[in-house]
Order: structure tokens, then C-alpha cells, then sequence
């Protein structure tokens, strides 16, 4: 790869993931629910290399698939972290110099599953920096099946960062998902349709901040099983340029649209454990599928399924083929007429 010291892989990978803003998750578990301005004690803590991207390699690698991970700057703690990891993987980035310093993501978990997380910025990059992380992907995905960019993005980047790496690496061959929120999704919206992707998976928050609509509505909708606003909201986004428009509703299932139609599946119920990574893991169980050739219902029923079985897991532990619950029930649901 020209003068850079990132050495491409032998075999190349059906997936690359990149991730902008790689972190050091630690995770506190408490024994009792979190007491603001109090003291408590911790049942557990535990800390790994993480990032978003990060995670839906993981799981992918986990059902087997080949896959290649891409940071944008490590540094040596991270670097150990991940080597100790008890299914490595290894993590291509830009060695970061001090002092800059990968950043700590602080979760507190509590017995009923509540999640309260503590991001912090990431480190500044400089335009060289960014320059090489982008570099490192192009290279590194060169004839990949899915590239995935994923999280924030940290200090320095640019704004429209994933759309201009999403149009470097995109070809008939190599499909993009990204997963990225504020306003870095606000840049990759306002690419299009210069700048078309494959897969995009907002919450209900993300939905209503991309298509001017309204978050808490959408949730109650979603609860009552009314499906016709998130549907067209989600179609809007698919005629502006992004080829599956992957809707992820928590408890209340996830919505699916395309060029093909429209699917609701309907979360398997479960005792919600902790929620990180779930959003991660539905991206990867919509590619675990996609790769396979599945269709899209099928893909749908992946995503949801891998998302839940990562709710039902405690702490940052991510899903493997035997955590996932019973097949969800998939429908297909009518568009809004196009005009």
C-alpha cells in the first residue's frame, strides 16, 4: 500500500469494518440501581477494545465469516487490550502519538438492565492521520462484499468524512452500510444522491432527525402497531439514494424497506440484559444474511434476531448463533404510494 507500514490481507475478507472513533469500553455492573451523588460498589468490571465497528466484525466473526477490522488510530493500550481478547481480532490503525490517547467509554449497568454510558471525545487527529485511516480502508477493502463505517466521528475528521470514504470504496461489488449518528448522519444524508449507500440503520431518534419527524411518536406508533409513519419515513430516505433502510424499534421490532417493498418483524421477548452492542449486532445479523444470499424478510429476521439476542446478554457481550432466540415473525407491510 504504497509507503504506508499497513500490510493488506492474504485472503480477502467478505466484510471490512471501519471504525472512525475506536474505544476502551469499560463496563461497571452494579449489585443495586445506580444512586445519583451516592457511593456504591461495583459486582464486576470489565474493559476491551471496542468501537462500532469493532463490534459487528465481531459477531460476524463469531458465525464465521471472514472479516477485517479498520480503526482510524489505536495506541498501545488498546492495542494490548485487543490482543488479550479471548477471540482476537486484529485491528488495523494509525498509531496514535502522545498524547493522544484512544478514548474510555464508562457503562454502569444496573440489575434490571438500565444502561447509562459516559462517551468520551476521542483523541484530535490531523489531516495526515486522517489521511492515512483512509488510506488503511481503501486498501484494506479492495474486492471486500460489505464495507461498514461506523460510530462518531472523533476531533479532526471531517464532518463528511463516511460519505467520502462510502464513495471511495463503493462498487458493483462492495456494498456500504453506514451507522453513525448527529452530525456526521446529517453529512451522509446531505451527500445524496451523489453519494448513495446500502444499508443505514436508525433508531427512532435518528429516523425523526433525518426525515423531519417526530421520535416519541414514531415509538408510540411502534407500540401500537402502527407502522405507516415509520414505513414512510423510511421510504423517503430509500428514494433519496440508500438501497435498505434498516428501522430498529427496541422492544417493539424493527421495519425494513427497499427497493423491493416493505417488512415488519416483531421482536422475540426477552429480559433485557444490557443494550450495547445490540444496535452493532442487528447490522451484523442483516450482513451475516445478505452474504448468504438470503432475501430481504430473511435479512430482516437476522438483524432483529442478533440485536435481541444482544439485549439478552449482560455487560458488552456480544451474541454467538446459540444466543439467538426463537425465529422472529416477519410481514410484509404496505408502502406509501409513490409519486
Amino acid at each position: 500500500m504504497g509507503n504506508s507500514s499497513f500490510a493488506r490481507e492474504a485472503t480477502t475478507p467478505a466484510v471490512v469494518t471501519f471504525t472512525a472513533n475506536p474505544s476502551i469500553d469499560r463496563t461497571i455492573a452494579l449489585g443495586q440501581a445506580l444512586e445519583r451523588g451516592e457511593v456504591q460498589r461495583a459486582t464486576g468490571v470489565f474493559e476491551q477494545a471496542a468501537g462500532k465497528g469493532v463490534n459487528v466484525a465481531q459477531v460476524l466473526f463469531n458465525a464465521g465469516v471472514a472479516v477485517a477490522v479498520v480503526a482510524a488510530a489505536i495506541d498501545a493500550p488498546y492495542r494490548a487490550l485487543s490482543d488479550r481478547a479471548q477471540t482476537p481480532l486484529t485491528v488495523v490503525g494509525v498509531p496514535l502519538k502522545a498524547p493522544q490517547r484512544v478514548r474510555v467509554n464508562t457503562t454502569i449497568t444496573e440489575p434490571d438492565g438500565t444502561t447509562t454510558k459516559i462517551n468520551e471525545a476521542g483523541p484530535e487527529l490531523t489531516s495526515a492521520q486522517v489521511a492515512l485511516a483512509a488510506e488503511a480502508l481503501t486498501d484494506v477493502a479492495r474486492g471486500a462484499s460489505w464495507v461498514v463505517l461506523s460510530g462518531s466521528l472523533p476531533p479532526g475528521a471531517p464532518v463528511d468524512w463516511y460519505a467520502t470514504l462510502a464513495a471511495a470504496v463503493r462498487t458493483d461489488d462492495t456494498l456500504v452500510a453506514i451507522d453513525t449518528s448527529g452530525a456526521a448522519l446529517d453529512a451522509v444524508l446531505a451527500a445524496l444522491p451523489h453519494a448513495p449507500f446500502d444499508l443505514i440503520k436508525p433508531n427512532s431518534e435518528e429516523l425523526a432527525q433525518l426525515t423531519g419527524g417526530d421520535a416519541a411518536a414514531f415509538e408510540r406508533a411502534a407500540a401500537e402497531g402502527d407502522l405507516s409513519g415509520i414505513v414512510a419515513a423510511a421510504a423517503t430516505l430509500r428514494d433519496r439514494g440508500i438501497a435498505n433502510v434498516l428501522v430498529t424499534l427496541g422492544g417493539s421490532g424493527a421495519v425494513l424497506v427497499n427497493a423491493e417493498g416493505a417488512w415488519y418483524g416483531q421482536a422475540p421477548r426477552i429480559d433485557v440484559a444490557s443494550t450495547v452492542g445490540a444496535g452493532d449486532s442487528s447490522v451484523a445479523g442483516f450482513i451475516l444474511a445478505e452474504v448468504a444470499g438470503e432475501s430481504a424478510p430473511a435479512c430482516l429476521a437476522s438483524a432483529i434476531a442478533y440485536g435481541t439476542a444482544a439485549a439478552s446478554l449482560p455487560g458488552t457481550t456480544l451474541p454467538t448463533r446459540s444466543d439467538l432466540p426463537g425465529a422472529p415473525v416477519v410481514t410484509a407491510v404496505t408502502l406509501p404510494h409513490r409519486v
